[in-house]
């Protein structure tokens, strides 16, 4: 297609022309600082993408925007940008935050009931020494508890489930 149809190129100059006498007046340095002079119609100004598409499919429009608000206008004003949600408003809302009270709490109310999968999924992950040296110690103060004995036995048979690499285990002690 040829550049000149239809008064395309004198369109092209005229709004180049046009946007560097906008540039100058509102002090800017290059052809994005004028998008915050142009009102959008969806609210706030025109984004920088959407000024380079109306400069190659709707020059004339681009022409009429920049001469009434940035050329005709003694001091041109900046449009308030586009309200946006809060950043934070992304998050999900239906994810709980429990204390480590909070937790404590349903553990114990899981062991009372007896729910040994829910015991499983509050209790915090440990490796093979620490599951050994508590094991120990509840040894010791001469009181039993199951699900450190359970831990040992399943982190012991399962390497994997722990954090750290289990231990070697020595025949003489």
């Amino acid at each position: 297609m040829n550049n000149t149809h239809n008064g395309f190129k004198s369109n092209s100059t005229e709004l180049d022309t046009l946007i560097d006498h906008a540039i100058k007046k509102i002090s800017g340095k290059k052809e994005n600082d004028i998008c915050r002079y142009l009102p959008s119609n969806a609210g706030g100004y025109i984004h920088h993408f959407t000024m380079r598409k109306m400069k190659q499919e709707k020059p004339e429009q681009l022409i009429d925007m920049v001469k009434k608000f940035i050329i005709s206008p003694i001091k041109p004003q900046t449009v308030a940008p586009k309200s946006r949600a809060a950043r934070g408003s992304r998050k999900r809302r239906d994810q709980l935050l429990f204390s480590k009270e909070d937790i404590d709490r349903m553990l114990h109310m899981a062991r009372l009931a007896g729910d040994k999968e829910m015991v499983r999924k509050l209790t915090p992950r440990k490796d093979l020494r620490q599951i050994k040296r508590e094991l120990i110690a509840s040894i010791r103060h001469g009181h039993i508890e199951h699900d450190l004995w359970n831990s040992y036995v399943e982190v012991s048979s399962n390497p994997s489930a722990s954090h750290a690499p289990a231990e070697p285990t020595h025949a003489s002690h």
